[in-house]
């Protein structure tokens, strides 16, 4: 499902993108564009209300989709940050078995090493 949402929301950016770059700073806009053409069929003044129309809903839609592609994210698992943030697993400690040290007193047994020949 976020799958169509992320298609979704690429395709609506990229006709909004579209739009915004179909207008003029300047007024001239689509209208300039066709030759007149605009002009004949809508008019100057209805071509900008209808690029501008078409850019705030454009816009809604990316900000709905948004939003509503939150719901569809599964809760279950957990994201690699929050792996970090667990508190760690408690388990007691295991007794190692050891060697009991020797218990004498006297010094230890000094050797006399043989001479190399």
């Amino acid at each position: 499902m976020l799958y169509v949402f992320g298609t979704l929301i690429i395709l609506a950016s990229i006709i909004l993108g579209l739009i915004i770059l179909i207008q003029n700073p300047k007024g001239g806009g689509l209208s300039s564009s066709f030759g007149g053409i605009g002009n004949q069929l809508m008019g100057v003044k209805q071509t900008t209300d209808v690029l501008e129309k078409g850019t705030w809903l454009f816009a809604g839609i990316i900000a709905v989709l948004c939003l509503t592609s939150t719901i569809f994210i599964p809760k279950s698992s957990g994201s690699a940050s929050d792996k970090y943030y667990e508190a760690p697993a408690t388990t007691p400690a295991t007794k190692q078995n050891t060697a009991p040290l020797p218990q004498n007193n006297t010094q230890p047994q000094q050797t006399n090493p043989q001479p190399l020949k």
